[in-house]
């Protein structure tokens, strides 16, 4: 979601690489077959984007789904074909966005496992969404798009498995925003998945996680060129969307990590200039962080997406407002991984995750990593990550990692 760290990535041509990779698009709704909302809408025509690693067995019983947080994407791994002609080196892209974990011998083993991840309902990576065209109007949709739900995307999700013709999925695996659509799957269809990893995630945001995400919101809405969310021909909101991130991207820090990387240094280590130009380095990375973002995502996206993540809640949902009520639903041995810093989904509210599925009697590993790195520690720390996601993908059905 947001801190950068060095890392050295496999190249294209790496046994250890997915290598280039080339994005796959599939209509999943027509007139004939539309897809209902959770909001009473309905949508007659929705273009699905993909990426596919590693092969189908015979039987299609080795597919683990990806599922991607609020800013991610598809491209999860691998080095996407589509930019392979620019003139610019491997170096001077980046690879899929947990590329780290997945491919050949990696702990989601492409050798082994069939990976899938798909763009969510409502994204701007290739899943018709805000941006999309409305082909009865044939303008964007802007803010006339429906508003959108983790448990349509969700069911989106299980369009496309049916598509790929593979009836039960050997895992879904997530984290943060990602997390919770692997629960939400565990929950509607608990015929359909084997087993479900969440990693700095809980069944609901807490409230102060939907408070930050409304000031994004404002701070979009309110800039001089929203224009009501019709801004494709013209400037869009950049402001917004730049301080939206900028604010977002605190949260999936840390107090311990900004202090770390930043501490109170001054970019040019002089005396204070009495003025408000950007002066500290904690500074300067944030507004780094929001113009690179203003390149990269549509402010029509983030505020959809940003309310789904509001509004899910799985024991509301599932269980009448009571989390073990609605844990009883599952079948799926489950894996909860908490971070010590992240203040987003914090460890206790995955440990409490953890505890109602035991008092409904439920398979489910809990483990608690430490790290300096916050919400962003599930896409930082490889190792820890990536143990644990080999053990569990491999674990026979009744036992623990």
């Amino acid at each position: 979601m947001g801190q950068k760290v060095s890392r050295r990535y496999d190249p294209p041509d790496s046994p250890r690489s997915v290598g280039w990779v080339t994005p796959q698009q599939v209509q999943l709704a027509n007139a004939s077959n539309p897809l209902s909302l959770c909001c009473g809408a309905a949508l007659d025509y929705v273009v699905v984007e993909y990426e596919q690693y590693g092969h189908m067995n015979a039987d299609r019983s080795n597919v683990v789904l990806i599922t991607h947080a609020l800013s991610g994407d598809a491209h999860a791994a691998g080095w996407d074909a589509t930019t392979a002609h620019t003139g610019r080196t491997w170096r001077d892209r980046k690879p899929g966005w947990w590329d780290a974990v997945i491919g050949p011998g990696k702990p989601i083993d492409t050798d082994h496992w069939c990976v899938i991840c798909s763009n969510v309902l409502g994204g701007c990576y290739g899943t018709t969404g805000p941006a999309s065209i409305n082909p009865t109007t044939g303008l964007a949709w802007g803010m006339r798009f429906p508003v959108v739900t983790v448990e349509d995307w969700v069911q989106l999700q299980a369009r496309l498995m049916d598509h790929l013709q593979v009836q039960r999925l050997h895992a879904v695996i997530g984290g943060s925003l990602g997390g919770q659509q692997a629960l939400e799957w565990a929950l509607a269809f608990p015929e359909r998945v084997g087993r479900i990893a969440c990693l700095a995630a809980s069944p609901r945001l807490s409230t102060q996680g939907v408070a930050f995400n409304a000031v994004g919101r404002h701070a979009i809405m309110r800039d001089p060129h929203f224009n009501n969310g019709d801004y494709y021909t013209g400037p869009g909101p950049q402001d917004g969307l730049a301080s939206a991130r900028m604010l977002a991207h605190i949260t999936y820090l840390s107090d311990q990590g900004l202090e770390n990387k930043f501490g109170r240094r001054r970019r040019d280590q002089q005396a204070p200039g009495f003025g408000f130009d950007i002066e500290f380095e904690v500074e300067s990375y944030l507004d780094y962080q929001g113009r690179s973002f203003v390149e990269r995502f549509d402010a029509n996206s983030y505020c959809y997406i940003t309310r789904a993540m509001d509004y899910y809640d799985a024991a509301q949902r599932w269980g009448d407002g009571d989390l073990v009520t609605a844990c009883k639903r599952l079948q799926s041995k489950v894996l909860v991984v908490g971070f010590s810093s992240d203040w987003l989904y914090t460890p206790e509210d995955c440990r409490e995750f953890a505890v109602a599925m035991c008092r409904a009697g439920k398979l489910v590993s809990y483990a608690d990593i430490e790290s300096p790195y916050g919400h962003d520690a599930f896409l930082v720390e490889e190792a820890p990550v990536g143990r644990l996601l080999r053990s569990f993908l491999h674990a026979q059905q009744g036992s623990m990692p």
